[in-house]
């Protein structure tokens, strides 16, 4: 999946001990589609080499601010001018303290300095020097100042302590720089959205659920996200990890999520159903384990309530999105249940090929009839909903009486 295709990416690489971490950044960066140029602080030399950096990314790395492979000898202002976006991973404290003071000792400090493109660093560094107040401050100087701040994380480090100031993983980088290429389509909406299977006790240790993995809802998550919005996602049981920045509430049982929907509801401007909700629940459940022995239970199911149709049916109800899973007959049965419940959107899918698959094919229905998204990975299809409701709803959002 090329999503960074086209994309220009100056790697900065500074002296810690996570420049190994670097050579897979670039692997995986290019993976996504990137072009990435290398440069690397002196320091950074001593931890990982310039011949190995120069082979994974396939382009001379340099490292000095006299390097005449640039003809106008000024590669501190020729290596950004072709670049749309700057990294350096990892970003040294002492590195991060130059930039908030305007430092141009070496090549890597004057480029971020002479830029014209946005700049990223990923801190790493011992968690004693990350704890400490002038770092606190220098970071909060570069978010002053427009420069983002990815991680860092926490866990083992180098030294042999545990603590905050890991950097991120290559893998989580790349998802953080495709998520600030995305144009910024809802930015500062707060989208609340219901993904996962629920389960309906039994007893005690059974009951009743779907294959529902919640692929999907979070991909949904991460793409709202992305476009800009502020994110509550009521997620029911699920082995996926949810977006960093998403308030995550965990749920199982259908009323469990409606009581979360109803506590986030009044602050939420779009609403997206896309948990596949249980359908009943056990009237009659156990509060003991039901034995074998004693034959086969009778339960009474009763229907349980209906999460979708009752957030859009509230007085100014946000914009509301629902999922239909169909076996069959798709658009006949979507277009009904839109009409059903009233939805401006729905997103209709094949339950047999979309469950637990990490690609869908989707069917919006709208007002002005369908829309089909081609079977593509559901990250790329979360990405396209989301540009389809950002069409739909902003014209909406104007006309609501403030």
């Amino acid at each position: 999946m090329n999503e960074l295709a086209s994309k220009r990416i100056l790697l900065g690489i500074t002296g810690g001990i996570a420049a190994y971490k670097s050579a897979e950044l670039v692997r995986e960066l290019q993976r996504a589609g990137a072009d990435v140029q290398v440069v690397m602080s002196e320091a950074a030399t001593h931890f990982i080499t310039p011949v190995t950096m120069q082979a994974l990314s396939g382009k001379p790395v340099f490292t000095g601010m006299w390097d005449n492979r640039v003809a106008n000898g000024m590669p501190h202002i020729e290596l950004s001018r072709d670049r749309d976006l700057i990294v350096v991973a990892p970003a040294t404290a002492d590195f991060m303290a130059k930039l908030v003071h305007g430092a141009a000792d070496d090549l890597l400090a004057t480029l971020c300095l002479a830029r014209e493109c946005p700049l990223m660093v990923a801190p790493a560094m011992n968690r004693q020097m990350w704890e400490n107040p002038a770092t606190q401050r220098n970071v909060s100087r570069l978010l002053e100042d427009g420069i983002a701040v990815l991680g860092p994380d926490a866990g083992d480090q180098a030294c042999g302590e545990v603590g905050m100031g890991r950097m991120l993983e290559p893998a989580d980088l790349v998802r953080e720089i495709s998520a600030w290429f995305q144009p910024k389509l809802l930015t500062g909406a707060k989208v609340l959205i219901t993904a996962g299977p629920t389960f309906e006790p039994i007893d005690p240790v059974r009951g009743i659920t779907n294959r529902s993995s919640g692929k999907m809802g979070y991909a949904i998550a991460r793409a709202a996200i992305e476009a800009g919005a502020q994110v509550t996602l009521v997620s029911g049981p699920s082995a996926i990890e949810p977006p960093p920045s998403a308030k995550l509430i965990r749920i199982e049982t259908a009323q469990q999520m409606l009581d979360a929907v109803n506590a986030q509801i009044s602050a939420t401007e779009i609403f997206i159903g896309v948990a596949a909700v249980s359908d009943y629940q056990v009237q009659n459940r156990s509060s003991r384990k039901l034995k074998k022995e004693n034959g086969i239970p009778e339960l009474e199911l009763v229907p349980t309530p209906d999460i979708i149709q009752a957030v859009a049916n509230r007085p100014n109800p946000p914009f509301c999105v629902g999922f239909a899973a169909e076996s069959e007959d798709l658009e006949k049965n979507g277009q009904a249940k839109r009409k059903r419940k009233k939805l401006p959107l729905l997103a209709a899918n094949l339950a047999q090929s979309a469950i637990g698959a990490d690609d869908n094919e989707l069917l919006l229905i709208d007002d002005e009839g369908t829309h089909k998204l081609p079977r593509a990975p559901k990250l790329d299809q979360a990405r396209a909903l989301v540009r389809h409701i950002a069409k739909l709803y902003r014209p909406r959002k104007s006309t609501v009486p403030a």
